[in-house]
């Protein structure tokens, strides 16, 4: 059994640990806070873009544009995709990163055309581990989620897609459920699909009117849909974000909850040992006594 002073030692590393998960907790707090306020703020932006969007399809249906899909007789595996995968800069965040790492391989394995794009350090170092190539890595974007980063990706993707270096384009992240829920899925960026625009999908019945497009729809839309994919884009990212921060502190609140169950342990240990070192110190002590008396008889 250890002594005392192994047990204090013990006790003051927990709480010394302790504090560091508190405040990593504190700070993933107010990050996801920050988030979430971004996000909030230029939500409406990128809602209305898609309305307008849908407006125009439901007026032109059978409009052409190269950012929708197009049939060409090619099965999946044939055409050439990229992948988008976004994970974050460090671990410590529960399953977070796993789920996203393991949703990526799975495709990676299935599919043999492809082109890797990594957002985060985490992501970049495990692939790396894999041997396997990436085609661009986004640096330090995962921790710091903005508009510009946003954009950069977007129209680095949407410039591979329209010079036909890719023709799809998935993007693999963490949807954010609640603060306790939190998913690990993957979306088309391109080709769009127009059913995405319809009012079902949309939940909204406000089109009416007739419109006229200068100077011609086709122009409007390969104006407006690069500012679309850019909130997309955003969107995954900030969403990502948030999941890390809230895995994060789920998994900080584990770890304070499993501190404090040790901490309650080794009090009790550490009572126990106490109280054997003084009972046995009385009994030195008592027997002591005893000798010394029955000498003096």
């Amino acid at each position: 059994m250890a002594n005392t002073r192994e047990i204090k030692e013990r006790i003051g590393s927990i709480r010394d640990t302790q504090k560091i998960t508190n405040a990593m907790y504190l700070i993933s707090s107010n990050k996801l806070r920050r988030a979430k306020k971004a996000l909030d703020a230029t939500l409406p932006y990128f809602t209305t873009l898609e309305t307008v969007i849908a407006r125009m399809l439901r007026h032109l249906p059978d409009v052409e544009s190269r950012y929708f899909e197009r049939y060409d007789g090619r099965t999946r595996s044939q055409r050439r995709q990229g992948f988008l995968v976004i994970t974050a800069d460090k671990g410590l965040a529960g399953a977070y990163n796993h789920n996203v790492l393991k949703l990526a391989m799975e495709q990676l394995v299935n599919n043999e055309n492809w082109e890797l794009f990594v957002v985060g350090e985490y992501g970049r170092q495990y692939f790396n581990e894999h041997h396997l190539h990436i085609e661009e890595s986004f640096l330090y974007t995962a921790q710091n989620p903005t508009m510009g980063r946003a954009r950069r990706i977007s129209y680095d993707l949407l410039d591979r897609y329209e010079r036909g270096e890719l023709d799809e384009i998935y993007i693999i992240y963490t949807d954010n459920q609640s603060s306790v829920s939190y998913d690990a899925r993957m979306f088309r960026f391109l080709p769009l699909e127009k059913a995405h625009f319809s009012p079902d999908e949309l939940e909204t019945d406000y089109f009416s009117g007739n419109y006229e497009f200068t100077p011609s729809l086709e122009e409007v839309l390969d104006n407006l849909i690069p500012s679309y994919m850019t909130g997309y884009i955003y969107s995954a990212l900030v969403d990502s974000f948030c999941a890390e921060q809230n895995a994060r502190m789920m998994a900080m609140d584990a770890a304070n909850r499993n501190a404090e169950k040790m901490l309650h342990e080794l009090t009790i240990q550490f009572n126990r040992v106490r109280q054997a070192m003084i009972t046995q110190e009385i009994t030195e002590v008592a027997a002591g006594a005893r000798a010394q008396k029955n000498h003096m008889k």
